[in-house]
């Protein structure tokens, strides 16, 4: 008995000393002292120890390969001792006061919009300003106590933007954690974000192949999330989280909700049911389990609204056209329909070739039967070749894959026919729980509709 003891203690040391390295200042005061403060203040930057120095050009998915997951740093850390220093990530730390100066104040005429973690703001960095930060304009994300997102979902996006390195993640530049203040400092992203530019009508007009493009960057950049040793699932995929850099490339931004992968033989990860109406996979929102091929869905999602420039749910049109995905998906296999769901703004300026192929992944995403979906890996390769189609390109014949596709589907309908009329009892008996799902209130300011599920006997997020 004392023999296993000691060992469970060795064992924690040794990830204790761990966290010491990436992590100095959470464990550094609060460890040794034993003591909490009800404050989060940021720890002191120091020199990582030496170590073997990284390759010089490292692989894409390098940085997540040993990378530390949220769930291992809840764990050891508890909320109250919790000063994150990322000793080693090239993250810099900085003030409440700096922040406020490379704002201006924060001025309304530096505002760049807000979400569900808060207002964001235009600043920029003078050089020498932190030690190896050059001069540039910055992003600030301040937290609103009164939105719908908190320290926790600060400290996800610190954790794995401060890990995560990819050319279609938007770059995480900084924070600051003092007294009640949550900062993040990004890479300021000159276009703003996908959801301007399809809805708020931001001139000019996405062209076809810009459109393209932009859904093929972040296709790969969800790729490199699920695809990882250490997969990340990001469970708020929607075009207002699609920043676009000056060339109109595609970055995936607002971690906040993020979570870690299944690992082994886990299917799934069980959750709160969060995300923006209109985008979450129908059986994440009915069980609360959470897997990659849910961001899938979403991503399909999104692909329809850039081939539509109609948002997934718009309350100005009549009821039956509400929700894009009921509304839409039916008609894109069909190229006869194509005319139907393409923007009228694009005026026929487009390959029909290509957005018929394009029109069909977004077809496949969105199966209502998780397994029927594609992996984004697999969405890449589907999409990317599109990209160099000419505009008079012959339309081709439907790959065999998909038509094999759609066979199954057809049988898995005719199957499950018999079944609807014991389905539709459940779900009444489902409306008539007093635990059934109730969306929680909208957080004032945000430019799209952000609920929160509350599920019975789900786990927690």
């Amino acid at each position: 008995m004392a023999s296993s003891k000691k060992k469970k203690q060795q064992q924690q040391q040794k990830q204790l000393s761990a966290w010491r390295f990436l992590f100095g200042g959470c464990l550094g005061s609060a460890g040794a002292s034993g003591t909490g403060n009800s404050k989060v203040r940021p720890g002191p930057r120091t020199p990582p120890p030496p170590t073997t120095p990284p390759p010089s050009s490292p692989a894409p998915s390098a940085g997540l390969q040993q990378r530390l997951s949220v769930t291992d740093v809840m764990s050891t850390c508890s909320d109250q001792d919790l000063s994150v220093s990322l000793v080693g990530s090239n993250l810099h730390v900085f003030t409440v006061g700096e922040l406020k100066a490379a704002t201006q104040g924060f001025v309304d005429s530096n505002f760049l919009g807000e979400g569900g973690f808060g207002p964001v703001y235009r600043g920029a960095v003078a050089e020498g300003a932190k030690p190896g930060l050059a001069a540039q304009q910055i992003a600030v994300k301040l937290w609103d106590p009164e939105g719908t997102q908190g320290h926790k979902e600060w400290l996800s996006e610190v954790i794995f933007l401060g890990q995560l390195r990819h050319p279609n993640l938007v770059k995480l530049v900084g924070y600051c954690s003092e007294e009640e203040h949550r900062l993040l400092v990004y890479e300021y992203m000159p276009k703003g974000s996908l959801e301007n530019h399809l809805f708020k009508k931001f001139p000019p007009v996405l062209s076809w192949s810009t459109r393209l493009n932009i859904a093929v960057g972040a296709a790969k950049g969800l790729a490199f999330l699920h695809d990882a040793e250490k997969p990340v699932i990001y469970r708020d995929f929607k075009t207002s989280n699609i920043l676009l850099d000056p060339d109109y490339e595609a970055k995936l931004s607002d971690f906040g909700l993020a979570k870690d992968g299944p690992e082994g033989d886990d299917t799934h990860v069980s959750t709160r049911v969060m995300g923006t109406h209109g985008y979450a996979a129908p059986e994440y929102i009915l069980t609360g389990h959470l897997t990659a091929k849910s961001d899938v869905y979403s991503f399909g999602v999104v692909l329809l609204e850039i081939l539509s420039g109609r948002r997934a749910v718009d309350k100005t049109r009549p009821s039956r056209e509400q929700n894009l995905v009921d509304h839409m998906r039916s008609w894109l296999k069909d190229p006869q329909k194509l005319g139907r769901v393409m923007d009228p703004e694009l005026e026929g300026n487009y390959s029909h070739a290509a957005a018929h192929r394009a029109a069909l992944v977004a077809y496949q995403c969105l199966s209502g039967s998780p397994k029927n979906r594609p992996d984004m890996s697999k969405v890449v390769e589907d999409l990317e070749p599109l990209l160099t189609v000419a505009d008079d390109a012959p339309l081709d014949e439907l790959p065999a894959a998909t038509v094999a596709q759609g066979d199954r589907e057809q049988k898995e309908r005719a199957r499950r026919r018999d079944g609807d009329r014991r389905e539709k009892v459940r779900q009444e008996k489902i409306a008539r729980s007093p635990k059934r799902a109730v969306p929680r209130r909208r957080a004032p300011g945000q430019s799209q509709e952000f609920w929160e599920w509350h599920m019975p006997a789900q786990g927690k997020a």
